[in-house]
């Protein structure tokens, strides 16, 4: 735990530091966010904020490579490498839209090719324990599941970059969302479903440290927003830790009951729970573009953050609102997966999923108490 912690540290800190020299930079070529319509900043803001997350999960990632423990997670297997270069793709094709706004088939196509490079390098959905019927394992063929891998990536990559919308509303989302899954993954490998040095563990710890470390600049008022070259980054490393969580961990170590094999199970439900804000928000866009006869990706101004501003809460409060909402949800599926009483963890998230919902709405609860 003490080496996670401190690779979390170091991306955080090599993150926090770096954002200020990014912010220049971007200044001086120009990738700015100017205002428009749809937009809530009112001043021209820099982009590329994920340049510097990048470079902080980078240099997190290569010193974990010289810890003595973490260093395991590159022995046994290709995946760390996998999300570097992946990683370093998708940041590519990020800045590239940053600076000159790419159109939405342009980004479509090149999150396919970071999302097949993930997999040609080694991070796939091979397999899925069935404990019903005497099935045992699934094994999928690598040509069969290079589809549904990358379908899950793209599905992750676009659900952040859809809430990327008020200031800190994803960077913190994200951070919430890494330290859910870092908690269930890190719970999978002590239970004894993989080796402490687990990948997704690793990569999970150092996305929330640089997500932890942009978030004081980028946090309302942003003085840099994390652009797609973050968002995109972002989705990419959260799809390959549940991909690599299911595929890594030891179905040997399962009894045959359904009980025992839940925690398989979770990777796939897992982000459908840390993600449920930003994908149920992603879903809703959807509909109501394609039922409007508009793409898909058209933007608009309809979005959940959106909509919470409209009904009168604060920049800042519709964004801590989101965060009560993501943290809730992600730490409640967790400890779902953890703790030994469902019951009492599906009682206490109900209760305060209560509190959030008269949270939400005290704008419309004091308009109402003014009419007369």
């Amino acid at each position: 735990m003490r080496e996670y912690a401190l690779v979390c540290c170091i991306a955080a800190a090599v993150t926090f530091l770096l954002t200020p020299v990014v912010r220049v930079a971007a200044r001086r070529w120009g990738a700015v966010a100017r205002p428009r319509d749809r937009d809530v900043h009112a001043i021209p803001t820099p982009r590329l904020g994920g340049v510097a997350m990048f470079a902080g999960m980078a240099v997190a990632l290569l010193v974990a490579q010289l810890m003595p423990t973490l260093r395991r997670a590159y022995d046994t297997g290709s995946e760390t490498t996998a999300l570097l270069v992946a990683g370093g793709i998708i940041c590519l094709l990020g800045i590239l839209d940053d600076r000159w706004e790419l159109d939405s088939l342009t980004k479509l196509a090149g999150q396919v090719f970071a999302a097949g490079v993930l997999v040609l390098l080694g991070v796939q959905l091979l397999t899925l324990y069935v404990p019903f019927g005497g099935v045992g394992t699934l094994s999928f063929g690598r040509n069969d599941s290079v589809g549904l891998t990358v379908v899950l990536c793209l599905l992750t990559i676009n659900a952040i970059n859809f809430i990327d919308g008020l200031d800190g509303l994803a960077a913190g989302v994200s951070a919430i969302s890494a330290l859910a899954f870092f908690a269930y993954s890190y719970h999978l490998s002590r239970e004894g479903y993989g080796d402490v040095a687990f990948a997704p563990s690793l990569f999970t710890a150092v996305l929330a440290g640089a997500c932890l470390g942009f978030l004081p600049h980028n946090f309302s008022p942003a003085r840099i927003f994390m652009g797609d070259s973050g968002s995109m980054l972002i989705g990419l490393t959260l799809a390959a830790s549940a991909i690599t969580a299911s595929t890594g961990a030891d179905t040997q170590t399962f009894s045959a009951s359904a009980a025992a094999a839940f925690p398989m199970y979770l990777p796939f439900l897992l982000p459908l729970v840390v993600l449920a804000v930003p994908l149920v928000d992603l879903v809703m866009a959807v509909i109501r573009r394609v039922s409007a006869g508009r793409s898909p990706f058209a933007p608009d101004k309809l979005h959940l953050h959106h909509r919470l501003l409209e009904i009168g809460h604060s920049h800042r409060r519709a964004v801590l609102l989101i965060y009560f909402w993501s943290a809730l949800l992600a730490f409640g599926g967790v400890a779902m997966s953890i703790v030994g009483d469902p019951l009492r963890v599906l009682s206490v998230v109900a209760g305060l999923a209560a509190v959030a919902i008269v949270l939400s709405s005290v704008p419309r609860l004091r308009a109402a108490r003014r009419l007369p």
